[in-house]
């Protein structure tokens, strides 16, 4: 059986000497290069299942090799070596097209992690399939997105998924996960909007029994249930500052502390992010971190909103009738004409989670498996005009039509955080005593 080989590039004879003897314990074959030339000259000649290039070299620099990889070599996984402390060196590698990044001195333990994952990449890569049917829709915008999916997969850096509430960008992070290295290593998604702050530091990193009242046992956090594999942190805008501060050192140290434990431990993570605000405008207000915003955003991910991709409503609609009727053991509904052309003029602020929500309400109310637009109860004032909004002739009452939309958005911020009334709250930049008397004034229960 053929032994994979490894190209290690660093003008130090230790630093090559090291990485020789390291992988050749892991039954690799190395083939050592001084200069952006050399290891050129060895891509030419032989096949690669893996490259480790030093940043600075002679010749050049590790980022033009990297580049030079991803054009002529796209298939084989390039790790970084850099100085300690340049991290902004190592986001641009990861940007270019770097796998991972190590940092000198080596730490052997972390070298041997970096090999293994992309060697299963280069294992796993003829298996994985395209990404499946759970992300719908042949629209370009569609298209694109599966594209980058897959190639993002091959990487380790920090990728921020960005999109509308209800876009789907939890599907994209799981997505992402299943198709990489990673795959059978756990995915932990978490709602960072869901979690008391002050129980925030405990659900992230973890206690020791006694440390604080009610610790009646040890507990595990969200980095050490993901080690080896992804944590998805949903909605990371809603991250208080102080426990910004704490995440970006786990980031950057890879190694984090239980409340109460005295030993840090050290935690293979890779990081994907989301949330439906603007991080960029969340910045400028000094509500975010700038430093962990340029740590999670080394990549950032744009998931259209359903109005972008109309024409993936139909083959939407469909699928999900078909897994409702599926679940409910019933015979399949069918959308009328009228019914789609209602739904594609409609401009879903809810996304596809608001076109489920509505297809599985009509669904109940239909009759003889036809699902007509009056099913839908999409009123004609939530439908766009000519200038995509709501015309004044389609108003027979401003109170009601306000009431209808006060309705509608407590209800999507509520769904959104699983019914914490002061999560939906602070959603809404309501006190939850504003949120209280609103659900009573709407009959919202």
């Amino acid at each position: 059986m053929n032994r994979q080989r490894a190209l290690i590039v660093d003008d130090e004879p230790d630093i090559r000497e090291l990485l020789e003897i390291t992988l050749g314990r892991m039954k690799l074959d190395t083939r050592s290069a001084r200069n952006v030339k050399e290891a050129r000259d060895w891509l030419a000649k032989e096949p690669f299942d893996l490259c480790l290039t030093d940043m600075r070299l002679p010749d050049g620099t590790g980022l033009e090799l990297v580049q030079y990889i991803q054009q002529r070599h796209p298939q084989v996984p390039v790790a970084m070596i850099t100085a300690y402390g340049s991290l902004d060196t190592a986001i641009n590698a990861l940007k270019a097209g770097a796998f991972d990044f190590l940092t000198k001195p080596v730490d052997l333990g972390r070298l041997r992690e970096l090999v293994a994952t992309a060697l299963r990449l280069r294992t796993t890569e003829g298996e994985n399939t395209p990404v499946d049917s759970r992300l719908l829709g042949d629209s370009p915008p569609m298209q694109t997105l599966r594209k980058q999916i897959l190639k993002l997969a091959r990487s380790q850096a920090p990728v921020y998924i960005s999109g509308e509430s209800g876009s789907g960008k939890e599907l994209v992070a799981r997505l992402i996960h299943e198709q990489g290295p990673r795959s059978e290593q756990p995915f932990v998604p978490v709602n960072c909007g869901a979690i008391p702050s002050e129980l925030m530091e405990s659900e992230f990193f973890g206690h020791k029994k006694g440390s604080f009242t009610g610790a009646v046992e040890d507990k595990q956090g969200l980095f050490q249930a993901a080690n080896g594999g992804t944590l998805f942190l949903d909605e990371v805008a809603d991250l208080p500052l102080p426990m910004q501060v704490k995440l970006l050192r786990a980031i950057q140290e890879k190694a984090v502390r239980a409340v109460g434990g005295q030993q840090e431990a050290v935690v293979d993570v890779r990081i994907l992010c989301a949330t439906h605000k603007d991080l960029a405008a969340e910045v400028a207000a000094e509500r975010f971190r700038q430093d962990l915003y340029y740590r999670l955003n080394v990549i950032e991910l744009r998931v259209p909103p359903l109005r972008e991709r109309r024409e993936d409503i139909a083959q939407l609609a469909t699928a999900m009738l078909k897994r409702l009727a599926a679940d409910t053991g019933l015979s399949l509904a069918q959308l009328e004409t009228e019914a789609l052309e209602k739904l594609k003029s409609y401009r879903f602020p809810g996304n596809v989670r608001e076109l489920e929500n509505m297809l599985e309400r009509a669904y109940t109310l239909c009759e003889d498996d036809r699902i007509s637009a009056s099913d839908l109860r999409l009123s004609d004032a939530c439908s766009p005009g000519e200038n995509g909004e709501a015309s004044l002739a389609q108003i027979d009452n401003l109170e009601d039509h306000l009431e209808d939309i006060e309705r509608k958005l407590i209800m999507q911020a509520l769904e959104e955080t699983r019914w914490n009334r002061t999560a939906a709250a602070q959603r809404l930049g309501l006190t939850f005593r504003s949120m209280r008397y609103r659900l009573k004034k709407l009959g919202i229960d």
